[in-house]
């Protein structure tokens, strides 16, 4: 009979569950363990019930095109519980005004010429600068470049400050003049190489996921995703460790000796899987050098503020599902989600749920502020565009801290480069979740689910 194998997971987000899930169901011969340093598992996933409300304090969905967290929750026997989110009109906050993002456009991208030119969000210089994309021709290089950089040369500083940006900013948290193209949108590049237009390109390309789709492309549970961190923690309850921190790993002849905070005896490993933040692995291998070569920006700290309301509390609503806000606006807010009309489960009838997100590069120390001082700052700036008169019910304020990494330019490259030092140093040390190939969390699970791949071609 061959030895058995044992696998240790640090990190018990979405990612290390995952792992861990797919491991024990697929791999036969192998013992896992999954290290959590806090007294809770999923990470940024975490599901408030309150007063008949449903609030997810982190990610409220899941984009259902990328399949790998449809089929997880497949797996898990949950598929009965998915919901599709309400479609409606989508805003940008600009100057103090709604602007309906326009129809046809998909990222940003005007897709149909249209609801574009009648749009107000844009400056007829803005629109005309927009449509030289069709006249520019390819880019030259092949080099890595900021998606700011990539979108300004196609289609204007205007458009990319007061719609392109808001949106990959609710996505990335980020500043988009120093974001990886090459790391996040891949595909755009590939579309203007091809047809020498990124408008024509996507036009082509279109499989009718513009932003104005009739059916709903994002997913959810009805209960909250919650409900998929405590199947799998059902699922996995004799192979978690809760309230304990590793303190750093030692290569131990072909295997590894895992160290943890206030016990005697390390665990010893066969495969380690790191799903913990970048900054946290590095802390871990800080006696290998080249760990620290790979990050090049500080992740980015987030908050959101979750504001339930009688429904004769705010009179001129505007009928859609919420809104971002353009760059180089005076609010502090960065979007709004009207939750009752995009999520109507969430929210008992005859109220209202919203939830306003803060904290961006150059503004999270608004993170530090009480939680009244935050309630006061999303209010004052949500007063601007609807009318309140009565107080919320209650609001529920989420901190992130160091929540986002941000991909920063030539992101992948580095990231490669780091895996061929493992694999050269460190073989059988695996990396995986959201500083790496993808923040959401289709992304964290596909990426867990190529490491077990991995492992199983190394067991077998």
């Amino acid at each position: 009979m061959e030895d058995r194998k044992r696998v240790v997971i640090i990190g018990g987000g979405i990612t290390g569950l995952t792992a861990a899930y797919y491991l024990k169901r697929q791999v036969n011969n192998i013992d896992v363990i999954l290290i959590e340093a806090t007294d809770r598992l999923g990470g940024k996933i975490d599901t408030l019930k309150k007063d008949g409300f449903t609030i997810e304090r982190g990610p409220d969905s899941f984009l259902e095109r990328k399949v790998d967290a449809k089929q997880l929750i497949e797996d898990l026997g949950l598929d009965g519980e998915l919901v599709r989110n309400a479609t409606g009109q989508a805003f940008i906050l600009s100057n103090d005004r709604l602007h309906p993002i326009p129809k046809g456009s998909k990222m940003g991208i005007p897709l149909e010429w249209k609801p574009f030119l009648s749009s107000s969000l844009f400056s007829m210089t803005g629109k005309v600068a927009a449509f030289n994309d069709l006249i520019k021709g390819r880019s030259s290089g092949e080099e890595d470049q900021s998606v700011g950089h990539f979108f300004r040369r196609r289609l204007g500083n205007q458009v990319v400050d007061r719609l392109i940006h808001p949106l990959i900013s609710g996505i990335y948290a980020g500043d988009i003049d120093y974001l990886s193209l090459k790391a996040t949108f891949p595909q755009f590049k590939e579309v203007e190489q091809k047809h020498k237009s990124l408008i024509k390109g996507m036009r082509q390309s279109n499989d009718g996921g513009t932003q104005n789709s009739k059916q709903g492309q994002f997913m959810t549970l009805t209960s909250g995703l919650q409900t998929v961190v405590n199947k799998l923690e059902s699922e996995l309850s004799d192979s978690i460790h809760l309230n304990q921190r590793v303190t750093h790993i030692d290569k131990k002849n072909d295997s590894y000796m895992v160290h943890v905070d206030h016990q005697s005896e390390p665990i010893e490993a066969d495969f380690v899987i790191m799903t913990t933040p970048h900054n946290v692995t590095e802390k871990i291998f800080s006696q290998y050098d080249f760990i620290h070569d790979f990050t090049q920006a500080k992740s980015t700290s987030v908050a959101n503020v979750a504001l339930a309301f009688e429904k004769d509390a705010i009179d001129n609503l505007p009928n859609g599902t919420g809104f971002v806000v353009s760059r180089k606006e005076r609010y502090r807010i960065t979007a709004c989600t009207w939750t009752h009309k995009k999520w109507p489960h969430t929210t008992p009838e005859g109220h209202i749920l919203v939830r306003a997100y803060v904290g961006k590069p150059g503004d999270e120390e608004v993170l530090e502020q009480s939680n009244e001082e935050i309630e006061q700052i999303v209010l004052k700036d949500l007063q601007t565009i609807m009318e309140i008169n009565k107080p919320p019910l209650f609001k529920v304020v989420s901190r992130w801290y160091d929540a986002m990494p941000q991909y920063t330019v030539g992101h992948i490259d580095r990231l490669e480069a780091l895996e061929a030092k493992l694999a050269e140093h460190l073989p059988n040390i695996y990396l995986a979740g959201a500083s790496y190939r993808g923040v959401g969390l289709p992304d964290c699970m596909k990426q867990a689910k190529t490491v077990v791949e991995q492992i199983k071609q190394q067991v077998y």
